[in-house]
């Protein structure tokens, strides 16, 4: 497994599959990491179509070092810049943001400029960090997360995930819905509307606010927060194909 090093020392993990551009970089979800089941399936189409991708793991996540509550989203936003300058830093590129990858993507694809060619964004969760203190939280858990700087939020899809006061604070300074997005790219989203997660309008305010005037959103009726059954990793896939080859 071939790692990069972010200071002070941490080794975030990454693959590299060679082929031909622009390279497909896939950010992957809060507590998710590079060997899900949509990142596979991206590898698996990349593989058969000879193009180049790349998934990583965050610090705290996956085979990455680091500690996962230690850390917040301008943290991430940068191990997703560093990997993709030490592995690939002249390439175009396609991101690829699957929920808080989804955050990543838009923090990340401003400062490519011309070499950022499209954009496929999977139930997209920007500034969720905000949204959560301010009304998704219920009184109990904002005082205890002050009291203990972590709480713990039972899950659909697994075991509680932790949220950190540190993720809330180190998230602050890198909210992206309050303003025009500058991404000038081929967007394309898809959201499932039985996404507890989050809520399938954010995806609405979220075309608003891009700059692009190519930008698609596709709603999937019966699609919840992974997205990750077998037609929606067929419409993932088949979305990628259109934003880089139209």
């Amino acid at each position: 497994m071939p790692f990069v090093s972010r200071l002070p020392g941490i080794a975030l993990a990454y693959e590299f599959l060679a082929g031909e551009g622009p390279l497909v970089m896939f950010c992957p979800g809060y507590a998710s990491d590079m060997e899900g089941t949509k990142a596979l399936a991206l590898e698996a189409w990349c593989r058969a179509q000879g193009r180049a991708m790349l998934r990583f793991d965050y610090a705290g996540h996956g085979k990455s070092g680091g500690v996962f509550i230690e850390n917040g989203i301008g943290d991430w936003a940068a191990d997703a810049a560093l990997v993709l300058e030490q592995i690939a830093p002249e390439r175009d590129v396609v991101l690829v943001g699957s929920s808080m990858g989804g955050w990543i993507s838009l923090l990340l694809g401003p400062k490519l400029g011309a070499r950022l060619k499209g954009m496929v964004l999977l139930a997209p969760a920007p500034d969720f960090t905000a949204a959560m203190l301010a009304v998704e939280l219920p009184a109990a858990m904002k005082e205890e997360i002050q009291k203990t700087g972590v709480i713990y939020k039972p899950s659909d899809y697994g075991d509680p995930l932790p949220f950190s006061l540190k993720l809330i604070e180190r998230s602050a300074a890198f909210l992206v819905m309050t303003s025009r997005i500058e991404v000038a790219c081929k967007v394309r989203i898809l959201h499932g509307m039985k996404d507890d997660a989050v809520a399938w309008r954010q995806s609405l305010k979220l075309l608003e606010n891009l700059a692009s005037n190519d930008v698609r959103l596709t709603f999937i009726k019966d699609g919840d927060h992974r997205l990750s059954a077998p037609e929606e990793l067929a419409l993932l896939t088949a979305t990628l194909a259109e934003t880089i080859l139209s």
